[in-house]
């Protein structure tokens, strides 16, 4: 039996994004049918660094990311393309969660590696959306926010369950069904249809953030709610951003007091 570790890492590592595709797929299908599993002899994670990832997209500061509106091909090819870079990013995130955390229960490797695994079949509809919009990924610039907060939180499993998928993917929740409206308007049901199969499926994958932060929330004896708000505090400072979109974080595992809460903090600072 092969060494679930070391096929995360090489996912993880591959900079090509056909080949992180086919390693993806083929790693879930090896956890699937039973052919890896982790291995306590295994070297321990080296020192978070970046990904594999291609040349292109040239990152930027989110601030030097244009913008564009909705109204022509180049303005939806752009937002295609920064979807697309999300869900790079968090094929490259599930990974690591795989790699970088020893110990955890083995539904938790079942359940990144399915993300992976999800997230792949994302950017796949998006990079082919994208080459009907006469683009690819790379064509755009792209911010690098997603994966410094994963560098951020390398240290703590617990930080990493909360601050990656309940705060940055969680903002998907939030601002894909303002994408879609827009998009209607513009008349592209195409994008419109790959949009709403993701936002379907990232509630699961916000929710699986949510458990596992408990999980280690009662490992450690912390309690969860609070817990949350400081960590959000410690290395958010006053950039949450709001609105919320309420009914889906409550879906994802988000109580309501925690949504209150979260409410206060983007309001405040």
């Amino acid at each position: 039996m092969n060494d679930m570790h070391a096929a995360a890492k090489r996912c993880l590592d591959a900079a090509d994004p056909a080949e992180k595709l086919r390693l993806t797929h083929a790693t879930w299908q090896a956890l699937e049918a039973g052919e890896l599993a982790p291995d306590a002899a295994a070297p321990a994670p080296l020192p978070i660094g970046a990904p594999g990832r291609p040349a292109r997209p040239v990152l930027v500061s989110a601030r030097q990311v244009p913008q564009r509106g909705l109204g022509t091909p180049e303005g939806r090819a752009a937002l295609v393309h920064a979807v697309a870079h999300i869900e790079f990013n968090a094929i490259n995130l599930a990974w690591d969660a795989v790699y970088r955390f020893r110990g955890m229960p083995a539904d938790y490797y079942h359940d990144w590696a399915s993300c992976a695994h999800d997230e792949a079949r994302h950017f796949t509809l998006l990079s082919e959306r994208l080459a009907e919009l006469g683009h690819a990924y790379g064509d755009f610039d792209a911010h690098n926010g997603l994966w410094e907060m994963a560098e951020k939180t390398a240290h703590r499993d617990t930080a990493r369950m909360a601050l990656v998928p309940r705060v940055l993917e969680a903002r998907g929740l939030d601002v894909t069904p303002g994408m879609i409206e827009r998009l209607t308007g513009a008349g592209d049901h195409r994008t419109v249809e790959i949009l709403q199969l993701i936002l379907r499926e990232e509630v699961a994958h916000v929710a699986a953030g949510t458990r596992w932060f408990h999980w280690c929330c009662a490992r450690d004896g912390i309690e969860p709610r609070a817990t949350f708000i400081d960590m959000l505090r410690t290395y958010m400072g006053a950039s949450l951003r709001g609105p919320f979109n309420r009914a889906a974080r409550l879906q994802a595992g988000f109580d309501e007091a925690e949504m209150d809460a979260l409410t206060a903090l983007a309001l405040t600072g």
